[in-house]
């Protein structure tokens, strides 16, 4: 062991410079001579105290063994005593200061208070007598999305008014699967009726059906006010939340607020409300028909979610080929690959063999879909060109009367509100 090497360097060149050579902190060293003369003394060993430098040697060693019992200390009889009358029935609920001062009224004096706190600390009986916040455990939100209009995330946002502390807030519903802006809203304020309007406004515009959708948000208090979550149940859409203070499980969304706020186009202030939602009206166009997005193979949001991104790929590919057979010596890896669009994305993905029973049961459940996947689907921006495709199509869904009738009777809330859809 290194402390047997300083022991016999020690010898020849003392305990520091035999420590810096091995490099063993001193402290260390002299700390396991302590805990030897302690285990030696206890045993009653000769032979173990024997094995450390004698005196005068020039690896001299001051070890002091164990500090004695004070003779002030309680006996273990006294000890026993006052953890009992502690524990007693009359002063099980009273802190040690209540039992000192009530049998000091009463002409009894066992020990001082401190000394009751480490009677009962040594028993590990101290604890916080009230009730404490206990916080709940959340499981991590484990999400699919394999196609357009089928995962939905969605977060409010704050962009600054004309003067200080003025705000007006937008609302950004996002598909997670083609990234696509499905609907955007800018208010004056955030409240749950609004956000029920929004989502209501957002679902008969994307002809969602009852068991289609599954829409995703945080904690804040309009997504998790009761009024939304009656007409996500009476839409038939599923919810889910984010764990609380966790921003990465809402990673989408928080994302694209990021690309919003950073566009050049972002101003400082927005000088009325009616300007900034000019300003949303033409980003989001942009950003769905324009914006090239890297985690779709360099596709635009609305290319994705209108079902043509196989068309469009088909193309590029035709014109790299034409590259290529110009041009061979150009592409040293052979023929260019197209990046295409990932098989799925997830929110929090799961261990491998999970997501590989997910992708298999999807395939088996979606007629539309064709081929094996390849490997861990993509998430966030990765991507995977495996052989599952789906025939680009849109979702049209009948909806039944009392779905219409609920979004007709929340849209009057918000007219004043509501913005065009993107």
């Amino acid at each position: 062991m290194i402390e047997a090497a300083v022991t016999e360097l020690a010898c020849d060149l003392g305990v520091a410079e035999a420590c810096r050579l091995l490099g063993a902190p001193r402290s260390s060293y002299y700390r396991r001579q302590r805990q030897d003369v302690a285990s030696a003394t206890d045993s009653g060993s000769e032979q173990a105290a024997m094995a450390l430098p004698a005196p005068g040697d020039r690896a001299e060693v001051t070890l002091s063994a164990p500090p004695p019992c004070s003779p002030r200390a309680l006996s273990s009889e006294e000890r026993a005593h006052v953890k009992a009358v502690l524990n007693s029935e009359r002063f099980a609920d009273c802190a040690p200061r209540e039992v000192y001062a009530t049998l000091l009224d009463e002409g009894t004096y066992l020990c001082s208070w401190p000394t009751m706190y480490r009677i009962l600390r040594q028993a590990d009986q101290v604890r916080r007598r009230r009730d404490q916040v206990r916080q709940g455990s959340y499981s991590k939100p484990e999400l699919l999305a394999t196609r357009p209009r089928e995962l939905w995330s969605w977060d409010i946002t704050k962009l600054k008014g004309p003067a200080p502390w003025t705000y007006y807030y937008l609302y950004v519903i996002l598909d997670v699967y083609s990234r696509y802006v499905v609907g955007w809203m800018i208010a004056e304020r955030e409240t749950a009726e609004l956000a029920e309007a929004f989502s209501a406004e957002t679902c008969a515009q994307e002809g969602i059906g009852p068991g289609e959708l599954t829409l995703h948000a945080d904690r804040g208090s309009a997504m998790t006010s009761k009024c939304v979550a009656q007409l996500l149940a009476d839409l038939g859409v599923v919810k889910t939340h984010s764990r609380p203070q966790v921003s990465n499980d809402n990673p989408f969304s928080e994302a694209q607020f990021k690309t919003v706020k950073y566009h050049p186009s972002c101003p400082e202030r927005f000088g009325s409300v009616e300007d900034a939602r000019a300003w949303a009206r033409e980003l989001f166009h942009r950003y769905n028909h324009e914006h090239h997005h890297t985690g779709l193979g360099l596709l635009t949001p609305a290319t994705v979610h209108q079902g043509k991104a196989s068309e469009v790929v088909a193309k590029r590919e035709e014109v790299m080929k034409v590259a290529y057979a110009a041009h061979p010596e150009r592409f040293v890896r052979g023929t260019p690959r197209v990046p295409k669009v990932p098989e799925a994305v997830w929110i929090n993905p799961p261990a491998a063999q999970i997501v590989e029973r997910a992708l298999v049961a999807a395939i088996e459940s979606d007629p539309t879909i064709q081929g094996v996947p390849s490997g861990v689907p993509a998430s966030r921006g990765e991507q995977r060109s495996g052989p599952l495709t789906r025939e680009g199509q849109r979702l049209c869904c009948e909806r039944p009367g009392s779905f219409h009738q609920q979004t007709q009777n929340l849209l009057p809330k918000s007219n004043e509100y509501l913005s065009q859809r993107a």
